[in-house]
Formats: structure tokens, sequence, C-alpha cells
């Protein structure tokens, strides 16, 4: 069985071939260079030569800023491109799993967003990444899988959590974080490993949560990766959104519920704090290594 990961050189993609190769799948990894998803002809041509079995895009539009201004090249790649990956995937008969965001709700509310809730976003990018949705679960929902993760983190490119760490050891100035924005961070080493189970899971095909266990706001987040690399945590200061401006609006409440995981035969994944314990060494390491 071969899979083929679209988006292979962002966090998420990166973090799939490390899953995939540690369990000894055989994957076709491909960036946006070897694989333009927002041509059809290019996704029916991959798709035909190579014969996947598994699809997971990982590729998307994820500047939610510039989405508001190029609000046509982010729906190309976030809701067109995802329509050829859907109708390629069926044509094949392979098993599609798309990866979405808790962009796709409000993120006005103050209770876990259930798998099923209405999806009303508030950005350009939101809209978009809620048109790619559509199109796999209107062309093909017999055979994909959904899955919406937000906050994501790792080792690879930019990051928050990166950037807490890198802040946390390169001086002592105070650094002002958002405390009334709510969500869950998430490892991109733990959602990979998570689709992998998935997909060889006997779970019934729709919408999952992607994301980990447990909640906290940007300020809180940040606290905990000053208290793990050692650093003052008291330097890290809550403030309000409305310091930062910023065109796309951003959620201010966007936990997401997992009742589809305690559905299936797996469990949901583990507290965002441990996965943190164990992701941090990889970050620091990476970052020693960029010096």
């Amino acid at each position: 069985m071969v899979w083929l990961i679209t988006g292979a050189s962002g966090q998420l993609g990166l973090a799939m071939q490390r899953v995939l190769s540690t369990r000894g799948i055989s994957f076709i990894a491909a960036n946006s260079k070897e694989l333009d998803i927002t041509s059809q002809n290019s996704v029916e041509s991959v798709l035909l030569r190579n014969s996947p079995k598994v699809i997971v895009n990982c590729a998307a539009w994820t500047d939610v800023d510039l989405a508001e201004i190029k609000q046509e090249q982010a729906y190309n790649v976030n809701a067109l491109a995802v329509k050829n990956l859907a109708l390629a995937s069926k044509r094949i008969n392979a098993k599609l799993v798309h990866v979405s965001t808790d962009y796709v709700f409000s993120g006005v509310g103050n209770s876990p967003w259930l798998e099923s809730a209405e999806r009303d976003p508030a950005s350009i990018y939101g809209l978009s990444k809620r048109e790619g949705e559509n199109f796999v679960l209107e062309i093909y929902g017999e055979n994909s899988f959904v899955v919406r993760t937000a906050w994501l983190y790792s080792e690879n490119g930019k990051n928050f959590a990166k950037t807490m760490a890198n802040l946390a050891l390169s001086d002592e100035r105070e650094v002002r974080v958002v405390n009334d924005q709510i969500g869950q961070p998430t490892s991109a080493n733990d959602l990979a490993q998570q689709i992998v189970d998935l997909v060889e899971s006997k779970s019934t095909h729709g919408i999952y949560h992607g994301t980990s266990s447990g909640q906290a706001t940007w300020f809180e987040f940040a606290q905990k990766i000053f208290e793990l690399v050692g650093a003052n945590t008291e330097r890290v200061v809550p403030v309000s959104s409305d310091e930062f401006l910023s065109l796309a609006k951003r959620p201010r409440y966007s936990v997401l519920g997992h009742d589809n995981w305690r559905k299936s035969e797996l469990p949901e994944m583990r507290d965002w704090r441990l996965a943190l314990v164990n992701e941090i060494p990889r970050i620091l390491f990476a970052q020693r290594r960029s010096l």
C-alpha cells in the first residue's frame, strides 16, 4: 500500500513522512513544486500514474491575513484544489484524508465545537477551508476523512512554540501574549500518528477533530513553554488581542470537541501539556542545528 502526502514540505507533511517511515509504510511525498493540486490535469496525472491507496492532503493556504487580500489564490488552494483531489481519489478508489481547521467555526462560543456544529467562518481563510470540506464530503464522503486541527506546532517550519522557545532563551525582555483566545495547542507529530491510526482503523468515515485534549490561551501556552525550557515565566505578560491588529478575525474560542473519537475504536489525542513535554526537546535540538 502506497500513500501520497501532499504539502509534504509543511509541518504536518514532514511529520507524516516521519511517522510513515517509522512504521515501514511506503509513501510518495509531494510538495507544491512536484504536484500542483490546483491543476486538475496535474492531480489526475500523478494519481493515475502512482495509484496510491491513501492520500493525505496536508497542503493549504495558511496565511490567514494574506487570504483577505489574495482571496482567489486562497480559494484555489483551499477549495478548488481539494475538489481536484476528491474527484481523482474517487476515480482510483483511494482513501482520502483532508486536513481542515478550527477556522470553519465562528469562534464565538464557550463549549467545545461538535464535529456536526454549524460552520460560520469569520474570515476568508475559514470560508475557503469550509468550501474544501464541502467538496470532500459531497464528492467522496463515502471514503474520506475530514480532520480538523488547530494551533499546530512542531520542530519544523514557523510556529508559535518555536518562536516562544527562541524568545525564552534569547534574552530577558518581557513577551506580551494574547490571553483572550482559547484553543488547543496540537503537536503535528501527534496528529500524524493519529491520522495513520485513523486510516488503519475500521472507524466510520466522516469528520474528526485532530486536536490535543485540554485547552489553553496563547498566554498559558507560552508560559508552559518558558517553564519547560527553564526560563522565567514572569516574563510572559498577558494582553488583550485588541493590542495586535490583524486583517483577518481570529476565533476567540476554538476548542474542538472529540465526540467522534469516542464513537470510534480510537482514543482522543493526549493532553497538550503531555505532548509539549515531548516536543520541546525536538524544538530545542532543531534550533541548535540551525545556528
